[in-house]
């Protein structure tokens, strides 16, 4: 890599942090640091306080907002300026840029000069807009996608633009084969320039001691308390059956999310009483020494971790053919596969509970399965395309 490189990442996480921050996260340790001269992140808004963005700061890491806190006086002027803009797109003597945090992204950018710009989506293309201002100022990209969504397609009017930046970009990244061939399919076209990235994971195991099973079998549900995406509603509606309620079963939901609320009063309406809401636990040591498998009832999804964890430590999956799910879990052999609707999930849970006695030794498989497909260090593989890239430039 030439001296003086200059690296940008722009993360289009809503949240404080989340999942889709990791990969990049952890690859800049790793990076080719000696000759890297800065690394900014460029985001909405960022936490600073947050732990993570703390281990950020002491790594000299810039950050910038592209939402940024004004006083009362610099709003009005902004809005002043915004509106004038607007009347100057109107009579053509000016171009209106209707989306704030990507005009400001293209100004910031302009200033700085970065050498390669590094896109981390949530879906496929929610950060297609700021690839497209690195496109028209000419600056090199990588496009990093953490899911793709079969029901949410991109507008009409945002087709042409966002399929150029695909098209353009120095790598298109998918975390699940599954995300890659639906955003081919979605734009109507083919990407040769993608590949497959994973996302690091929390534990490779050993496998944790299968719990004993004295009175009743526990499923975790972990993930984001998020109906749209992680389906816990469709799992709620199956459990309202006669006879899930007088099975020994009960189920964990493991998380925090704008829906906890809502699905508690879903599951009271209903006279679901066989759950609980354990809240939002990283120990997974803890998880597992006390359930027996996990279940995921997911409408859509990339990658999930979750699954790759639940299999190095040794437990079954109980999930839905959502993102990459079925390319890790093969359905009767390491767990049970169905389409995210209640008829189908009645159905995989049905043929999970029929085999439960085979639970524990399904899920040694799915421990020495899954060590056969994820790499060992992934933000490795990321950060030396990173580099690779940087030194093309």
């Amino acid at each position: 890599m030439g001296k003086d490189k200059k690296l940008a990442i722009v993360t289009c996480c809503l949240d404080d942090w989340g999942g889709s921050e990791e990969l990049w996260a952890k690859s800049i340790a790793i990076l080719d640091n000696q000759n890297l001269k800065r690394i900014t992140i460029y985001k909405n808004k960022i936490n600073q306080q947050h732990p993570e963005f703390v281990k950020l700061k002491h790594k000299n890491i810039f950050f910038k907002e592209l939402i940024p806190e004004f006083s009362f006086l610099k709003k009005g002027l902004f809005k002043l300026i915004d509106d004038f803009n607007r009347l100057g797109n109107k009579i053509g003597i000016s171009t209106y840029n209707w989306n704030k945090p990507a005009g400001r992204l293209y100004h910031l950018l302009k200033s700085d000069q970065p050498d390669l710009v590094l896109i981390s989506q949530g879906i496929n293309f929610d950060g297609l807009v700021y690839a497209w201002q690195c496109l028209k100022l000419n600056i090199p990209y990588i496009i990093v996608s953490h899911k793709a969504v079969n029901f949410y397609w991109p507008q009409h009017s945002d087709r042409s633009y966002m399929k150029e930046t695909l098209i353009k970009a120095e790598k298109c990244l998918f975390v699940s084969e599954h995300n890659r061939k639906l955003t081919e399919e979605q734009f109507g076209i083919r990407l040769p320039n993608s590949a497959i990235v994973m996302n690091p994971v929390k534990t490779r195991g050993p496998v944790i001691p299968y719990p004993l099973v004295s009175d009743h079998y526990r499923l975790a549900c972990i993930g984001r308390l998020f109906v749209i995406d992680k389906g816990q509603d469709i799992l709620l509606r199956v459990l309202a059956q006669p006879k899930w309620k007088a099975r020994k079963l009960s189920i964990s939901f493991i998380g925090k999310g704008p829906d906890k609320d809502g699905l508690k009063e879903m599951a009271t309406l209903l006279g679901v009483e066989n759950i609980s809401f354990e809240g939002y636990n990283t120990d997974l040591k803890d998880i597992w020494a006390n359930h027996h498998a996990l279940i995921l009832p997911s409408r859509s999804e990339g990658l999930p971790l979750t699954i790759i964890e639940a299999m190095f430590l040794g437990r079954i999956v109980i999930t839905t053919n959502a993102g990459g799910n079925t390319e890790l879990v093969e359905d009767q052999e390491t767990g049970f596969i169905a389409e995210a609707n209640e008829k189908d999930l009645d159905e995989a849970m049905e043929r999970a509970w029929q085999k439960r006695d085979n639970w524990q030794s399904m899920g040694a498989k799915a421990a020495r399965h899954i060590a056969g497909h994820i790499p060992e260090f992934p933000e490795k593989q990321f950060a030396n395309l990173l580099n690779s890239t940087l030194n093309e430039q």
